[in-house]
């Protein structure tokens, strides 16, 4: 991959972190930044599979590591999109941790980063 393919994928999402982070009236905990690393790997995840190598015939077993790969890309992508909502949910309810903001842009860099990583996954042929 070269680097405007991992701006392509990573670039979207990482924007609405960093504003909310430097804009943040306090430090914003490590806890925080878990969800967008773990988006940023399911994104790696699913690009580091071709979508020519998998075989979609369902009485083939020959792929099961590509299409257990996929699945747990699509687990690590689904946790840590419920792990940034939940944080917003807990950003809104207590009043001296971050900003419901600091919440908002979690959701919106999971969400922006896997839609990329997926948009790039099923574009991109070689």
């Amino acid at each position: 991959m070269e680097l405007s393919e991992l701006w392509a994928i990573f670039g979207p999402g990482w924007w609405f972190w960093v504003d909310a982070v430097v804009c943040s009236s306090i430090n914003v905990p490590f806890l925080h930044f878990l969800p967008g690393i773990f988006a940023s790997m399911a994104a790696l995840m699913f690009n580091c599979v071709r979508r020519e190598d998998i075989d979609y015939s369902p009485y083939d077993d020959g792929e099961w590591r590509l299409k257990l790969w996929l699945f747990l890309a699509y687990v690590v992508s689904f946790v840590s999109l419920a792990a940034s909502v939940g944080l917003l949910i807990q950003d809104s309810m207590v009043k001296s941790g971050p900003s419901v903001w600091t919440g908002t842009a979690g959701v919106l860099q999971c969400t922006f980063i896997l839609i990329s990583g997926l948009i790039y996954w099923t574009s991109h042929t070689e």
